[in-house]
């Protein structure tokens, strides 16, 4: 469906874990990380941690060889590959970081389906560690937001992507999350959009402690299967009402004027 956008967050919604802890744990540095989490916010940790893992030996290798384990269902890559072929645009939002999301969309053979990932930037630097800086740099001024965290509001990163997207006509947006941060872009979301909260994680029970917050409609998934057949669901529901609505026009259309309509043909990466 080329008039629908489907924007994700990534840990636990396209990924079954927390991208962050999942390198920390599987490098066997979670001791430390517990012991400096109290001591600074979440995105400073985590470039903490990579100078940690670096002065200790671990490589850019070690990194990339923990996250191609990193659990995906295979339903998610199914459904991923599905929306994308349906004509959907596909985008990212995340609070993880650059390096760690398209080493795994490019194991998966999945980081050309999507428009753009929004996250946290992450570079390899001249040394061989991995730098991790803030989407919003919080050093310098605030977001505003008292949702989010000071690194990032995703329903700024979300406005944005709703003005440019709409640019050349009217979308749909349906939105996928689980976590706290994803509770802020739901709430700025149209009625005709939808959103799609996972089952007893952080989003789902904020909108469900006040289910009249949100406009759009609201649809729960639990796990991958679950996920990508509710997805799909709602893709094929806007593309049957935007068929129903095409057929009515083109009842007032002369035949003459569609004698050059053909059938629409599945994308794919290039």
């Amino acid at each position: 469906m080329a008039g629908v956008v489907v924007v994700f967050d990534f840990d636990k919604t396209i990924i079954d874990c927390d991208s962050d802890n999942w390198v920390i744990d599987e490098l066997g540095f979670t001791e430390l990380f517990e012991e400096l989490l109290p001591t600074m916010p979440w995105n400073t940790l985590m470039d903490r941690m990579m100078n940690e893992l670096h002065a200790n030996g671990k490589t850019i290798k070690d990194i990339e060889e923990s996250l191609k384990t990193a659990p995906i269902d295979p339903n998610v890559i199914t459904m991923i590959k599905a929306a994308y072929a349906l004509g959907c645009d596909l985008r990212v939002v995340s609070d993880a970081n650059q390096f760690f999301i398209e080493t795994i969309l490019r194991h998966h053979g999945l980081k050309d389906y999507f428009t753009e990932i929004n996250t946290n930037p992450g570079y390899v630097d001249a040394e061989g560690r991995l730098r991790i800086f803030p989407y919003h740099d919080f050093h310098k001024s605030s977001h505003g937001c008292d949702l989010c965290p000071p690194n990032m509001c995703k329903s700024k990163i979300l406005e944005r992507i709703i003005t440019s997207a709409s640019a050349d006509g009217k979308k749909r947006f349906i939105y996928l999350g689980d976590g706290k941060g994803d509770y802020c872009p739901s709430l700025h979301l149209s009625e005709s959009d939808f959103v799609m909260p996972r089952k007893y994680y952080p989003m789902w029970e904020l909108i469900n402690s006040n289910p009249h917050m949100p406009k759009a409609e609201v649809h729960e998934w639990t796990y991958g299967e679950d996920q990508a057949r509710k997805l799909l669901q709602l893709i094929n529901k806007v593309a049957v009402n935007a068929l129903l609505s095409a057929e009515c026009k083109f009842e007032n259309i002369p035949l003459s004027q569609n004698a050059g309509l053909t059938h629409l043909a599945l994308r794919v990466p290039n």
